[in-house]
Order: C-alpha cells, then structure tokens, then sequence
C-alpha cells in the first residue's frame, strides 16, 4: 500500500517505510549497434568528408593518395 508517494506496511500497523515507491519499469527496444539509420547516416557523412578531404590534398600537393603511400615503401 502506498501513502503519499511512500510504502506502508499494513501488517505491521501501517508503519512508515522509508523507501520510495519504485518505478514502473520498461524496456528500451531501440537498436544500438548494428545497422541503424543513424549508423548509416553517420558512416554515410564521414566518407564524404574523407573523399573531400582526400581531392584536397591531391589538389594543394599535386600527389594523390597512391603517391604517398608508395613514398613510404622507399
């Protein structure tokens, strides 16, 4: 039985607990890994600015990718 937002005890004379009443309890059924539509937007934005990034490069240095990465096998 519960009195103003606190648990009593009726078979104990209605004495005062001292514990709030518990929530009611549910459960959160919205995926958080996998193959989300937020994962995929995100995923989607970070290889756009990495494609951006990399024209940028090639086009400030006159390399591309391919470039630096056989510079660093010498």
């Amino acid at each position: 039985m519960t009195r103003s937002g606190y648990i009593t005890s009726p078979g104990e004379g209605e004495k005062l607990n001292n514990f709030a009443v518990e929530p009611k309890m549910y459960v959160d059924e919205t995926p958080r890994i996998g193959f989300t539509e937020y994962a995929e937007l995100l995923n989607g934005r970070l290889a756009a600015i990495g494609f951006v990034a990399l024209i940028v490069m090639e086009v400030l240095t006159g390399h591309g990718i391919f470039g630096y990465l056989a510079a660093l096998g010498q």
